[in-house]
């Protein structure tokens, strides 16, 4: 059942009688399978993965991501719980992770400039109690994410050979 989610997890558009065939299992036991993890909240949504540069490649319309990690003063009881949470409700955060190292969480956040980041994490995130400190790291290009590469195979510049 596992290769099931993995399956759908390279490609949310693949049919359950794909998935049957690909499987070896029936095609009702795949759809009630898939129907089960919708219902119980496993399967999250589905998602397409879009390289904006592609669509609209306009310098003029930006979007900034940018990774920032929080150091976190913990409180007995919840840890980093309740700071991680709050985090999460704010519109520009898209991920928030408990992470091992010098820094408690790191979070990705994006904004149409720099400078609506800097704002978000100055007078958003680092007024939150128990935030000791920031680290904000600007993402200057994307090769790859969730999965996908982003690099273009590089146009072939060669003369066509004829017999």
């Amino acid at each position: 059942m596992r290769q099931i989610l993995e399956l759908l997890e390279r490609d949310a558009q693949l049919s359950h009688d794909t998935i049957a065939t690909m499987t070896g299992l029936p095609v009702a036991q795949v759809s009630a399978a898939i129907a089960g993890w919708e219902a119980s909240g496993a399967i999250r949504r589905y998602k397409a993965v879009v390289d904006w540069d592609a669509v609209d490649p306009d310098p003029t319309r930006e979007t900034v991501t940018a990774f920032i990690d929080v150091s976190v003063a913990p409180a007995r009881g919840v840890g980093f719980d309740d700071v991680a949470t709050r985090i999460a409700r704010f519109d520009e955060v898209r991920s928030v992770y408990l992470v091992s190292g010098s820094q408690d969480l790191r979070c990705t956040v994006t904004g149409p400039t720099i400078r609506a980041v800097s704002d978000f994490v100055s007078q958003k995130l680092s007024t939150i109690d128990r935030v000791r400190s920031t680290a904000t790291h600007f993402v200057l290009k994307t090769y790859k994410r969730d999965g996908d590469a982003f690099d273009r195979p590089a146009e072939d510049h060669r003369l066509p050979v004829t017999p």
